[in-house]
């Protein structure tokens, strides 16, 4: 199939390659020409604008956008509306809100443009493991469009997820989980690494555990091969950022009134890693002192 292809950042660059690599023919354009004549060198048709990219296919257009979620992609579908005639397809492969997402295909229905809202897991690992695709719109369009699908996701490795939004909401789910999962692991390795007088070699013990281990798993894999290159995370600062789709699960979470207290913690205390002192804890210190003596800190102690 021939795909216009929007968005050349690590995933999306990957995801021009095992296009190209599994026979569809690919036009990518990205904000940089350096990074449009990478795809070039991948096989794809490079192009300068978004109108020199739609000018590039045939109706009916398949437009993939693969831009930050947010503005980035709001900009984008805005520049393109113009630019696209009646039966073209348009799909989000970002992390986008799923409401966003429920809002964009009912404004490019108004003009016979379909959209597809493809959440899409896999990391830097996609081009050679495949990446998971939660998909959702109408499923015509889905089966227009899945040999695209096939090509990018492993064996069994995309799913029809329902309507306008679906894809996208599982997709938010999914990172949800992400960051509970996350959170274990780091606190079960903290534990293990505070206690000192076992001199615990974690790379082993990560190696160990995904092998027959009930808690085994391909992040277990990825912690191998962190602490095999940097046993004690020294080159590393413990700050973590977040991407929104933990904020979204818990916001729904409350609004669907589940219970989510694990994701929604793991959420906090990646806030709490980008602060160099907690006023929290200093109050709680202050407070431990006063109700019993307890001993305090001073700065640079």
């Amino acid at each position: 199939m021939r795909i216009g292809f929007i968005g050349l950042g690590k995933m999306g660059m990957n995801m021009v390659h095992r296009l190209v690599e599994n026979g569809h023919e690919l036009v990518a354009y990205a904000r940089t020409a350096e990074s449009v004549k990478k795809a070039e060198e991948l096989g794809a048709a490079g192009a300068e604008s978004l109108e020199d990219l739609v000018s590039k296919l045939k109706k009916p257009r398949i437009v993939w956008l693969m831009v930050p979620a947010g503005n980035a992609t709001e900009e984008t579908i805005k520049k393109l509306i113009p630019l696209l005639s009646s039966g073209d397809i348009v799909i989000d492969g970002g992390n986008s809100l799923y409401k966003d997402s429920v809002r964009r295909a009912e404004e490019l229905k108004k003009r016979n443009i379909s959209f597809l809202d493809a959440g899409t897991s896999g990391g830097i690992w996609g081009l050679t493991e495949g990446y998971c695709l939660m998909v959702g719109g109408e499923s015509d369009v889905f089966q227009s469009v899945e040999p695209v699908f096939q090509s990018l996701a492993p064996d069994k490795g995309y799913l029809h997820a329902g309507p306008h939004g679906a894809g996208h909401f599982v997709k938010m789910v999914h990172n949800g989980i992400e960051y509970a999962l996350l959170q274990g692991y780091a606190e079960g390795f903290e534990i293990l690494n505070a206690k000192k007088e076992f001199s615990l070699d974690l790379q082993k013990i990560a190696n160990l555990w995904n092998h027959g281990s009930v808690i085994r798993s391909w992040l277990l894999t990825l912690a191998d091969n962190a602490f095999s290159k940097d046993p004690a995370l020294s080159s590393i600062r413990g700050y973590v950022e977040d991407s929104g789709e933990g904020r979204w699960t818990v916001a729904e979470a409350i609004e669907q009134d589940v219970p989510a207290p694990v994701i929604t913690l793991s959420l906090l205390e990646r806030f709490r890693s980008r602060q160099d002192e907690s006023f929290s804890a200093k109050v709680i210190a202050a407070l431990r002192n006063e109700f019993g003596g307890h001993a305090v800190k001073k700065p640079g102690e």
